[in-house]
């Protein structure tokens, strides 16, 4: 039997995300993003935009129904898959403690929702 035991459980969220070229401020919609799921470790979205693996983003995360609360996160791209469903696995790095204890809120919202 296959052990799929992983650092940090992922959870299926209610969150838009924003995604860009770190550093430039140029996080934005991409058209046809979708959350995976999200972790403290990292997250996968399904989207059609091009990313490379080893590329650094800026990652914003629109928390809650009306998106009020936001969530700013610096990541590495760790896999693409461009054939459909065409995601990307990121990788959150230079994550500060204010940071993740406010992504593990959050997430902690979602516990019912662990895949």
């Amino acid at each position: 039997m296959e052990n799929d035991a992983r650092a940090h459980p992922r959870f299926e969220v209610d969150a838009a995300v924003d995604v860009g070229p770190p550093g430039t401020g140029d996080a934005a919609p991409a058209a046809g993003s979708q959350i995976q799921n999200l972790s403290l470790g990292g997250i996968c979205i399904q989207t059609s935009r091009r990313a490379e693996v080893g590329a650094r983003v800026d990652v914003l995360l629109r928390l809650g129904p009306d998106a009020a609360e936001a969530l700013a996160l610096r990541g590495q791209v760790v896999w693409v898959n461009r054939e459909p469903p065409e995601d990307v696995g990121i990788r959150w790095i230079e994550l500060d403690d204010e940071t993740r204890d406010r992504l593990a809120a959050y997430l902690e919202r979602f516990r019912t929702r662990a895949i």
